[in-house]
């Protein structure tokens, strides 16, 4: 191993012009770092092994990584997603390679958090009826009782799952309130009683919530994890959110649901295709609020996520495993250990 540590980051970080995509995303920390040299690869999808031949670290926006994105002299060590999503990384393939995928839930976990609150604030305070309501004049201004708000306390606020974003989205609800309860079978007891969520079935979150968020990641398990017959359970008065993953939820299912008024409404920030469709009928329907997979990004969660991912790459660099390690078990790899162990002797511990 010799020469600087390169590091790539995914083309689509840039404008067509060259100018960054995301300013808030600071690289001089990288820029600045000793040995190290930063280049842009094309944002193809997926992306290509022999763009990454001479790369030891990957900074990955949008674009597939996958099998065949992985070139066969085994230089790359680390993928670090800009985000918590790496639905679009084949894990395995990293784990049998070598290669630790690494997330920044550090840098959404409060921005995604209040996305949610954001909707459920909007939903059941009838911000979207209400708006429409006064940009019509004195005849709809006048129609406003007909759109009674729906307050929250003892209310009851549902997850599905309680990680790092949906814990979060409960201590940031307590003002309110709300009663919790959620389904995880992966959940933190500790942290659930800590919090004073109830946790319970997966088929009683769907019963006895009066806004249910989706909180899991995007899995072979959790995929159609919301369906037809689970939204069927739900209260009509009920509201449905959603900032995880669009395939996470049978839109079908959900835009039948809202067309026949079961449920009261939704907030969504994520589809099953992105973009949306211009004839997707979910985008004739009143009773749902919609955000084009965006409504976290702000000037903070860039920073956060990027700060973390080049420090994620930094620690690399230097022979230290980082933070948000996805696949765990790859930090007992022989491959990773021997790369760690080279770098720390190439720039130090």
């Amino acid at each position: 191993m010799s020469g600087p540590f390169r590091v790539a980051l995914s083309g689509d970080f840039k404008k067509a012009d060259g100018s960054p995509t995301f300013p808030d995303f600071d690289l001089k920390p990288l820029i600045s770092a000793p040995n190290v040299e930063m280049v842009y690869i094309n944002a193809d999808n997926p992306l290509k092994a022999e763009q990454l031949a001479d790369v030891d670290a990957l900074i990955l926006l949008v674009p597939r990584f996958a099998k065949e994105s992985i070139h066969s002299n085994g230089r790359l060590s680390v993928v670090a997603r800009f985000g918590v999503g790496y639905d679009n990384v084949d894990v395995q393939a990293c784990t049998e390679a070598g290669i630790a995928l690494v997330i920044t839930p550090d840098g959404v976990r409060r921005p995604v958090a209040v996305s949610i609150m954001a909707f459920m604030l909007a939903l059941t305070g009838k911000m979207m009826v209400k708006d429409k309501l006064t940009r019509g004049g004195p005849d709809t201004f006048n129609q406003r009782a007909q759109h009674m708000g729906v307050g929250l306390v003892g209310r009851t606020l549902g997850a599905l799952g309680i990680g790092n974003i949906g814990a979060e989205l409960f201590r940031m609800a307590k003002p309110f309130d709300m009663k919790y309860i959620a389904h995880d079978p992966f959940a933190d007891r500790q942290v659930a009683a800590e919090l004073g969520i109830e946790l319970v079935g997966l088929e009683d979150v769907f019963r006895r919530a009066d806004v249910l968020s989706v909180n899991c990641p995007l899995t072979p398990e959790t995929h159609h994890l919301v369906n037809a017959q689970r939204l069927a359970l739900m209260k009509p008065t009920a509201y449905f959110i959603n900032t995880a993953r669009g395939p996470i939820v049978d839109q079908k299912a959900l835009v039948k649901v809202l067309q026949e008024r079961k449920i009261a409404g939704a907030g969504l920030d994520v589809f099953e295709t992105e973009p949306v469709p211009a004839d997707d009928p979910i985008l004739k329907l009143d009773n749902v609020i919609l955000a084009p997979h965006a409504l976290c990004w702000t000037d903070q969660c860039f920073a956060g996520n990027g700060a973390a991912d080049v420090k994620a790459v930094l620690e690399i660099q230097h022979g230290r495993v980082p933070n948000g390690v996805v696949n765990r078990q790859v930090l007992d790899s022989p491959r990773f250990k021997a790369r760690l162990e080279g770098y720390k002797k190439q720039y130090g511990a």
